[in-house]
């Protein structure tokens, strides 16, 4: 069954094109997300100035509900191509980084790849939901992790090995092509757009996104366990390196065969999600998945190898669901005139709480031993699960007193 699904969204046409732009950009930017810090690092020697290359990638998503606004103020597919291609030529200024006094072009692009990711995820899953049966949504979005994590497993090593040989401006070509090559993919997708008149009330419109999720039954559980459960995921992420070291006794570089596991699982879960999603109530799925992504976490304090593999196996099939539920909840329940305004809106109130998380975890793993540390993780994603299969979220405090804007008045 889940083959037989997973083949009809392959068959699909425009399906197939967007899981192609998926893993051509995903390539170009998971080598990119590790070479920068990378380059930052051997340009100016500084940890902070390392880790803030990342930060500058994850920022715009802050301004998420904004930047997706664009998303639902113009035709989706133009802005695909157009976006793709802006990025394809700014990546190219990256040639001219090659000393510590030239390093802020590197930190403006990497701003500026942050503010392309908002906008293309958001103009992308609105398409879907116009263009994919509702019915292989879950199905969609499952590849689409599988594209993604995939990326994630295979393109940070190629990323290395090109700074290594030729330096920054090579892997900077590489994303660049990148970006050009998923510009041509999107070119070739078969969509019908209304045109999308301009209007004037702004902060009406800002705001349609967090209305629309908030008073949402279906959307509003899920985001907000999403939320938490991506604020325990930054916690346990921070103390991976700790885990490394003092838990298990390894070198730095063994975090990157948890990651490697953590992959297979999100890959494995892939495949199942949208079965399952067609079994299971998302609610269910989400809690499901939370509560081993939990568990897994808590383990980790295990001191032992075999252990520590499992759990990461497990993490990884137990993190994505809850982000597979919301997104195909999200693209089923939202009118398409605020879809983009709200998937902006859903991927920041989901994805802020892992930076901070990050960043937050740096300093606790200081004061807390491991020990102590992963299981308290673990506690509080299971409460998170428990609160979801219970209902106790998602209950919206009033019904809508405005109406959706239709795609005419949007």
């Amino acid at each position: 069954m889940a083959r037989s699904a997973a083949g009809r969204v392959l068959r699909d046409r425009n399906a197939g094109l967007y899981l192609a732009a998926v893993v051509v950009t995903g390539f170009g930017t998971s080598a990119m997300w590790l070479t920068a810090g990378i380059w930052v690092k051997s340009l100016t020697g500084s940890d902070s100035l390392a880790a803030l290359a990342v930060f500058a990638m994850w920022l715009p998503s802050l301004i998420g509900p904004a930047l997706g606004t664009l998303a639902d103020r113009v035709r989706r597919k133009p802005l695909l191509i157009r976006t793709n291609l802006a990025m394809a030529g700014l990546l190219t200024v990256l040639l001219a980084v090659d000393s510590a006094e030239r390093i802020w072009i590197l930190f403006a692009v990497l701003v500026l790849y942050g503010v392309s990711g908002v906008v293309t995820d958001a103009a992308e899953t609105a398409l879907v939901a116009h263009t994919v049966d509702v019915r292989l949504l879950g199905d969609f979005n499952g590849l689409r992790m599988i594209a993604a994590e995939g990326m994630k497993l295979l393109a940070p090593l190629t990323g290395a090995g090109l700074y290594a040989r030729f330096g920054g401006g090579a892997v900077a070509l590489l994303d660049a092509a990148s970006f050009a090559l998923a510009a041509g993919v999107c070119a070739l997708l078969r969509v019908s757009e209304p045109a999308r008149p301009a209007r004037t009330d702004r902060r009406g419109e800002l705001a349609a996104g967090i209305r629309q999720v908030w008073r949402s039954p279906a959307l509003r559980p899920l985001v907000l366990a999403g939320s938490a459960t991506m604020l325990c995921a930054g916690l346990s992420g921070a103390a991976v390196y700790a885990l490394v070291d003092d838990g298990l006794g390894h070198s730095p570089t063994y975090a990157g065969v948890l990651y490697a596991a953590q992959g297979a699982g999100s890959i494995a879960i892939g495949l199942l999600a949208g079965p399952l999603l067609r079994r299971l109530p998302e609610r269910v799925f989400s809690a499901a998945g939370i509560a081993l992504f939990a568990a897994a976490v808590g383990v980790r304090a295990l001191p032992y190898d075999a252990v520590a593999l499992v759990a990461s196996v497990a993490i990884g099939v137990g993190l994505p669901c809850v982000l597979i539920a919301a997104m195909t909840a999200l693209q089923r329940e939202t009118p398409d005139a605020v879809l983009g305004r709200t998937t902006a809106t859903a991927n920041s109130l989901m994805m802020v709480p892992n930076a901070v998380a990050l960043a937050l975890g740096a300093g606790l793993i200081a004061v807390l031993d491991i020990r102590v540390l992963l299981p308290l993780i673990g506690a509080a994603g299971l409460l998170t699960a428990a609160l979801l299969i219970m209902g106790r979220w998602g209950r919206p405090t009033a019904a809508p007193t405005d109406p959706v804007p239709s795609s005419s008045e949007a």
